[in-house]
Parts: structure tokens; C-alpha cells; sequence
């Protein structure tokens, strides 16, 4: 990042009287903070905008109802039965953890890669990946059955001196999570800083200019703290990158280290990473074109980065689909006749619906976008990006699902159907992602102002 520049330009408002703006198009320091800093600083809401906020809070507080009842009743109100203990919260859990990959890799890898094209998707990235984390740790949370137990998860003595078991991937899975959700949290924050300075300074009432003077910890921009600043946001980058790769591949653990058909194999840790990755993106191109689009934003988030997005879903579309090919593969050369039996009921058997709207979402609908037409169209990438989150849920029902339901014995073998409960839950945790992500737009910059102008040709960065 260029010193100078940003400390010169972030965090005061530009006076013409005083110093006149760059002259440097659409895309100069001062209308870049001008451009990004007036949505967070409008009286009053877009219509739009309330209709979108009362949809997901209303569907919010279904979720948190459900959970109520959930709790008062007991799981039973769940399709879960025997042999399929593991239902839909499961599936949501880890379809949740993946989506919120992409933020960390955008945020921490594209940056120690010097990645310029991240700054102006990252900060709305990252936001993604706190909400959808948030999101993932309700289900395990209320999965246990007594969530009034749920602090046994934590290495905690107490009074009947029961400690976790730490050889069990679930436990790992609380640790995983946790310190991703930690870093993530604190690399997103750190990062919004000079932006928040920016927001306190540009205030024109009391309650604006507390708020944001106490979230941006009294920056000023002066030299020692970007100094600072920098030092620390590399030491986050560099431990978030091994966090991005290990955090699903521990939650691929709960599954690998079983010793169930179809779960028992070794490809689960990169498979899963690389289909954490691939949601990701593809949500983030679900949420970045429409809100461009509403928000006027395309002079900083460009087709160009779209594209950029576009590539690396078709990339990781296409390791996906080599894995599904892989897993078959394994099973035959494995030798297992119950592993042979649930790869081969995967794909023939009662969820044969379920496998091959997977593989068409995952595998074939990404390779639309060789076609730069296709990846330089907004509402195309929308559809085909929708269609791969489809895809990525059904993968994840697959894998949990299918499995269990035909055991080792026909005799335990069972049909796995959700109740109204299962649904409307699911639909209220895309309530919860959608509030959390409309109060982020409506009062945080979602671009990264400060990183934007440090990769200007006239800032003098790098």
C-alpha cells in the first residue's frame, strides 16, 4: 500500500476550497470514498431495501421460533429416524461452512499472491463468510438434542468430570470452526478500519460520528499506524491461509474417519475444500451482481472481476467433478463390496433423483462458462451460480444421507423424508444470511475504499 496517498486521502473529506479532487475520472481517490461512503451515509433506506430486510427478518424470527419449539419438543419434529440420524441440519451445517470460504480466500490468499483485482470484491466477501459462518454453528448447536448441554463441547471441567473426547472429529469440528470464525471476524474488522475513520469523518450527526469513532479504535492514518496496520493484516493473511484448507477438510473428518460405505475414504479432505471453494464463489457472484446493480457500484466492481470469479468457479466445478469420478473409481479398486454398493446405489438407487441433479448443477452447468460471453453476462452468471449452490446442497445431502440409509444390514436400511420443520428452518437460516447481510450494506462500506485507491495508477501503489 502507498503511505502517502492513503493517509493523505482516507480519512478526511476532501474541501475543493482547501485542496482541489484528483482529476482522475470516475474512479478518483476522492470519488471512490465519495462513491462508496455516500450508501452508508443515506438517511433514509431504499424502498427496496425495506422490502428486502422485512422478507428476512420475518424470516428470521421463524427460524429462532422453530428453534424454540425444537427445543420445548425435541428433535423428533425433525425427519430424522433410524438408520438416518443425520438429517438435514447436518447438511446445512457443512453446505453453511463451505459457503463461507470464499470471503478468507478472496481476503488472505489473492492478497499474499498480491492479487490486485481482490480489493474491490473482498470486503463484501468477507462479510459473507462471518454471516454464513454464523449461520453454520446454529445447527450442530441444536443437533446435540439437550442444547442446554451444548458448553460439553468445550474443554471445560465440571462438576461430573466429563471432558470431551478428544479423538472424535466433532470436537475437532468446534475448534475448526471457532478459530476460522475468529480470524475471519478479526481479519474483516481490521481491514474496515481506515473506511470506518473515513465514515467518522464524514458524519453529520452525533450518533453516526460515536458509532463509528468507537469502531474505528481512534485511527488517524498516521504513518506509524499504517505501518502497524499492514504488519498486522499480513500476520492475519498468513494465518488465515492454512485455515481456509483446514477447516473443511476437518469437518470432511467427521465423515472419513468413519467407518460407514461411502464415507470411509481418503479423497474427502481435498474434495471437500474444493467444493467449499467452489460455493463460495458462486455465492459470491449471486450476491455481488445484484448489488452492483441496486447499488451502482459497476465502475468498482467490474466485469472484469466478475470474470476473474467466473474462472475459478469453472476451475473448482471441474475438480469437483473429477472427484465425483474418483470416488467411483476408488470403491471399484477398492475392492469393497459395500463400498461398490453404495456408490452404485448413489447413483441407481431410491436418491438417484437427488445424485444426478447434483452432478448436472456441479458439473455441467459451470461449463457454460468457457464462453466468455457467458462469463461476461451478469444474470447469466447468477443463474448458473444459483444452480451450483443448488448443486453443492444436494451434494451434501447425498453424502449424509445416502449412506446412512442403506447400512451394512438391509434390515436397518430406511427412506430419509424432511418434515415442514426441516424446510423452514433451512429457509429462516437464509433469513438470518440475508438480515445480517442487508444491515452490513446499509451501514458499513462494502468496498474496501483504502484498498481500492493503494491499487490506482495515480496513488503510486503497488
Amino acid at each position: 500500500m502507498a503511505t502517502a496517498t492513503l493517509n493523505e486521502f482516507d480519512n478526511t473529506v476532501i474541501d475543493p476550497a482547501v485542496r482541489p479532487p484528483l482529476m482522475g475520472g470516475e474512479n478518483s481517490l476522492s470519488s471512490i470514498t465519495e462513491q462508496v461512503a455516500s450508501l452508508a451515509e443515506r438517511q433514509h433506506a431504499p424502498r427496496a431495501w425495506k422490502i428486502a430486510f422485512a422478507i428476512s427478518t420475518s424470516l428470521t424470527v421463524m427460524l429462532f421460533a422453530l428453534i424454540g419449539y425444537l427445543i420445548a419438543t425435541g428433535i423428533g419434529v425433525w425427519g430424522n429416524n433410524s438408520p438416518v440420524a443425520w438429517g438435514w441440519p447436518i447438511v446445512n451445517f457443512v453446505f453453511w461452512v463451505g459457503i463461507g470460504h470464499a470471503g478468507t480466500l478472496i481476503s488472505a490468499i489473492l492478497f499474499l499472491f498480491r492479487q490486485d483485482w481482490r480489493t474491490s470484491i473482498n470486503r463484501f466477501a468477507e462479510a459473507m463468510t462471518i454471516f454464513a459462518v454464523m449461520c453454520a454453528g446454529i445447527f450442530p448447536a441444536i443437533h446435540i438434542g439437550r442444547v442446554w448441554f451444548v458448553y460439553w463441547l468445550a474443554p471445560l471441567p465440571n462438576s461430573l468430570a466429563m471432558w470431551p473426547n478428544f479423538r472424535s472429529p466433532l470436537l475437532w469440528d468446534v475448534f475448526a470452526v471457532t478459530a476460522y470464525a475468529t480470524v475471519s471476524a478479526m481479519f474483516w474488522y481490521l481491514g474496515m478500519l481506515p473506511d470506518l475513520a473515513t465514515l467518522r469523518d464524514r458524519a453529520t450527526t452525533r450518533i453516526r460520528k460515536i458509532a463509528y469513532g468507537i469502531a474505528s479504535l481512534g485511527w488517524t492514518g498516521s504513518s506509524k499506524q499504517w505501518r502497524l496496520f499492514e504488519k498486522a493484516y499480513l500476520l492475519l493473511a498468513a494465518l488465515a491461509t492454512p485455515l481456509v484448507l483446514s477447516v473443511h477438510t476437518i469437518v470432511s473428518f467427521d465423515f472419513a474417519v468413519s467407518q460407514v460405505p461411502g464415507w470411509h475414504t481418503t479423497i474427502f479432505p481435498p474434495y471437500f475444500v474444493a467444493g467449499a471453494v467452489f460455493s463460495g464463489f458462486a455465492m459470491v457472484i449471486t450476491l455481488m451482481v445484484p448489488a452492483r446493480q441496486f447499488f451502482g457500484l459497476k465502475n468498482l466492481v467490474t466485469l472484469r472481476h466478475l470474470e476473474n470469479i467466473c474462472k475459478i468457479v469453472l476451475a473448482t466445478g471441474m475438480m469437483v467433478g473429477y472427484a465425483y469420478a474418483t470416488e467411483f473409481f476408488i470403491a471399484w479398486y477398492g475392492g469393497n463390496k459395500y463400498e461398490q454398493f453404495a456408490f452404485i446405489n448413489r447413483a441407481l438407487g431410491p436418491y438417484a433423483w437427488a445424485y444426478w441433479t447434483m452432478v448436472s448443477c456441479n458439473v455441467l452447468a459451470p461449463q457454460l462458462f468457457w464462453f466468455k460471453a457467458v462469463r461476461t453476462t451478469p444474470w447469466a452468471m447468477v443463474v448458473i451460480c444459483v444452480l451450483v449452490n443448488v448443486g453443492m446442497w444436494f451434494e451434501r445431502f447425498v453424502i449424509t444421507v445416502t449412506s446412512l440409509s442403506r447400512d451394512f444390514l438391509p434390515s436397518s436400511w430406511g427412506y430419509f423424508t424432511p418434515s415442514l420443520i426441516d424446510v423452514l428452518m433451512f429457509v429462516g437460516s437464509f433469513g438470518l444470511f440475508f438480515t445480517l447481510f442487508l444491515l452490513f450494506c446499509r451501514f458499513l462500506p462494502m468496498v474496501a475504499m483504502a484498498e481500492v485507491k493503494s491499487v490506482l495508477p495515480e496513488s503510486g501503489g503497488h
